[in-house]
């Protein structure tokens, strides 16, 4: 059975495209089979080998951290626009959005925390100031109220809709990283109620919500004190408030 009939088996949507990685990727014979066995067992492919390409760019990803979501892209079309200084890549993951926002704004300096150990050796990887704690808690204290922009995209996923989502990312990704709550934005409050005390005046605090939170998610900014409105593209939608 060729790789691609092994892949498609396994349920692999795009086998041909994924078959071709693979084969790239693969730095010997038995390195390609334990490659094809890793992703017919359901480890996302992102994870077997060990990257992600995102905006354009190849992110390093390592097993266990939440694999970036091309929706994604717009919380970074939508930070780039505003030309940041100084930026905060708030629940980071792999660190993928401050690497791109790095890469695009090189004149800016780019920070990034994560409460998960593995995600921010993973981030370390990508970025260079990566700092690991709960939220705003985990920056160096002289970021506080100088922050052009914070981009968070917390986990946003309602605690009891985590046993429906794909396969690959409840059981490949971690929990901390996709549980945002009871309603999924527990998180998001929290970022909300401390960013106007880092972000300097006139500062934007940025986040990625679904189409049923955003009233909610909007309502969450409001209450902050942040003059909030909300993004839509094609395939997300973005709350973003002003201080």
């Amino acid at each position: 059975m060729s790789i691609v009939e092994r892949l498609r088996a396994a349920g692999c949507v795009f086998a041909e495209e994924e078959a071709a990685l693979l084969e790239d990727a693969a730095t010997s014979a038995e390195h390609l089979e334990d490659m094809i066995s890793q992703r017919v067992s359901g480890l996302p492919l992102e994870h077997v080998v060990g990257w992600a390409e995102f905006c354009g760019q190849r992110i390093a990803i390592t097993k266990g951290v939440f694999v970036p979501r091309h929706r994604t892209e717009l919380l970074v079309d939508l930070a780039t626009e505003l030309n940041p200084r100084i930026v905060v890549d708030m629940c980071c993951g792999s660190g993928a959005v401050g690497a791109v926002l790095q890469h695009r704004l090189p004149n800016a300096t780019v920070y990034a925390a994560d409460i998960d150990p593995v995600a921010v050796q993973c981030a370390r990887k990508n970025l260079t100031n990566v700092f690991e704690g709960d939220l705003f808690d985990a920056l160096p204290t002289e970021l506080r109220g100088h922050i052009d922009v914070v981009v968070a995209n917390v986990p946003y996923v309602p605690t009891d809709d985590i046993e429906f989502m794909p396969a690959e990312a409840r059981d490949y990704e971690a929990r901390v990283a996709l549980d945002g709550g009871t309603d999924g934005l527990e998180v998001m409050r929290r970022v909300a109620a401390q960013a106007k005390a880092w972000l300097k005046p006139g500062g934007h605090l940025l986040s990625e919500t679904s189409e049923r939170q955003a009233p909610a998610a909007l309502a969450a900014f409001t209450a902050a004190g942040l003059d909030s409105k909300l993004v839509t593209s094609e395939d997300t939608n973005a709350v973003a408030g002003t201080a």
